[in-house]
């Protein structure tokens, strides 16, 4: 391999003194492994994802290494060594190691070729970590240090991609993205995660194979979209998947947010709206060991709800005489809109339930105004939020995207406003608790009726009563029932 360009070699000077001191703490571990190795006549070499995390200065929590080695003999190696051992993935060649608090994945060198119409690999060993090297995704992940000598392994120049920040692929991109297409998925997680950007034909191959994308199970493309959506920068990654075309195929609505600006530019850009959305919502969230009213990030059901909080508005815009646009009850059908993508993305349903219920939430904060709400209104936006209301909070405040400053500020001081009224309101009724003044068996005692659908209208009506009226005693809640009793239509 040529030597790397002579602007690249301070990077990469500062790159390998780094991965050595993050490697420090493991390399009694990786070199005893790779003697038991060598001892037994096989190779082995730490590979992948912890290789490039110790030039990145990146903790790996687990380490995978690569190996002549079939699944028998990895065994027969690390007997006795190990303290555990799995062998769920024996069939692709791997063998699970648990040694102290380490988890190690051993797999023996690959030279899978793949059905492209199904996807499903042949699973063929190889002989060579050159030959394993090349089916990798990307150079940066094609890099090895063998072992027990340490020696450094980088046959496709990922070094020197590494210190670029470049993604590029270690066989023809199209080739790769052929191989498995969620390679593509993983191009723009590696651009919100780590800064990289990627080589203009690894963009180009992403854009002409888009549709592929069709052919992996929708969990796979669920699990790299939310490993995106989690990293540093979001928006970066999405705006990839966005322009070449992948985001069409597994989350359609996110595209079809770029509405057309009208020749008068009377309303925004829906689309970079709601990605700014999204970053100010992140900027919002609690640290990690934070209290769970702070929102600790990062936070998924928060960053999906900001991304997706505006898909109802492409199908509801209307253009009103004047010149004016608008999209009237496009929280409503963004609620259902959003409901429906993360079911078909296979998200959880008490994730899709949680974002698809913001999203019908995030324009409630509007009818505020200046504050002229009673303490009613108040109860009941607690009430409706639930326990998501601290994410309401932050996902409400972000939604403000306004340049004019002074709008901005009136928006900010009025939410705080509400913010206050709610913690005294809170203070004064325990509002995260309220419920009606006579629980189900008292209401069914008062009417002398049994468990139904008619009990459940009774407590609808009293827990209703305690939103307008706050504490007001048993009896007089009772009072409100036998009123409410007399009046109905039995």
């Amino acid at each position: 391999m040529p030597d790397h360009p002579l602007s690249t070699r301070p990077a990469q000077v500062a790159l390998r003194k780094g991965a050595v001191a993050r490697l420090a703490p493991v390399l009694p571990l990786l070199t005893e492994l790779g003697e038991r190795f060598a001892a037994a006549g096989h190779e082995l070499a730490l590979v992948g994802g912890p290789v490039r995390d110790a030039f990145l200065g990146r903790t790996s929590p687990d380490l995978d290494f690569t190996t002549d080695a079939r699944p028998d003999d990895i065994l027969a190696v690390a007997k006795g060594w190990s303290d555990a051992h799995w062998e769920l993935g024996r069939d692709f060649g791997t063998i699970g190691l648990r040694k102290g608090p380490r988890m190690l994945e051993i797999t023996t060198y690959r030279a899978d070729t793949y059905d492209r119409a199904s996807r499903k690999p042949e699973v063929m060993f190889g002989d060579s970590i050159e030959g394993d090297l090349v089916r990798r995704d990307f150079t940066v992940n094609a890099m090895a240090i063998r072992l027990p000598s340490l020696e450094f392994v980088d046959v496709h120049g990922g070094l020197e991609d590494l210190a670029g920040r470049r993604l590029r692929t270690p066989a023809p991109p199209e080739e790769s993205f052929a191989d498995d297409p969620l390679r593509m998925m993983r191009a723009a997680r590696f651009v919100a995660q780590l800064g990289f950007t990627v080589e203009s034909g690894v963009r180009a191959a992403m854009a002409e194979r888009a549709g592929t994308l069709e052919m992996v199970s929708a969990e796979r493309v669920r699990d790299e979209f939310g490993k995106l959506l989690l990293a540093a920068d979001p928006r970066a990654g999405l705006t990839l998947l966005v322009e070449t075309g992948l985001a069409d195929v597994f989350l359609p609505e996110l595209p079809a947010l770029r509405l057309e600006i009208d020749e008068h530019h009377r309303h925004k850009d829906v689309y970079h709206h709601s990605l700014t959305v999204l970053e100010q919502a992140i900027a919002l969230e609690g640290a990690p060991d934070g209290p769970p009213e702070s929102v600790p990030g990062p936070d998924l059901v928060l960053r999906l709800a900001a991304l997706l909080h505006d898909i109802g508005k492409p199908a509801t815009r209307r253009f009103e005489p004047g010149g004016g646009v608008s999209f009237h009850h496009h929280e409503v059908v963004g609620a259902k809109l959003a409901a429906k993508r993360l079911t078909a993305m296979r998200y959880d349903k008490d994730t899709a339930r949680q974002v698809a219920r913001l999203v019908e939430l995030h324009l409630r904060f509007h009818g505020y105004g200046g504050g002229q709400w009673t303490d009613s209104a108040v109860r009941r936006y607690v009430a409706d939020a639930g326990p998501l209301l601290s994410r309401l909070h932050r996902l409400t405040r972000s939604d403000c995207t306004t340049r004019n400053v002074r709008k901005a500020a009136q928006l900010s001081a009025s939410y705080d406003d509400l913010e206050r009224r709610i913690d005294r309101l809170a203070a004064e009724e325990e509002l995260g608790k309220v419920r009606p003044e006579l629980d189900g068996h008292e209401i069914a005692q008062a009417l002398g009726i049994k468990p139904g659908p008619v009990l459940g209208e009774a407590y609808d009506h009293l827990l209703s009563v305690r939103l307008d009226e706050g504490p007001i005693g048993k009896d007089a809640a009772r009072e409100r029932l036998l009123v409410w009793w007399a009046t109905r239509a039995h």
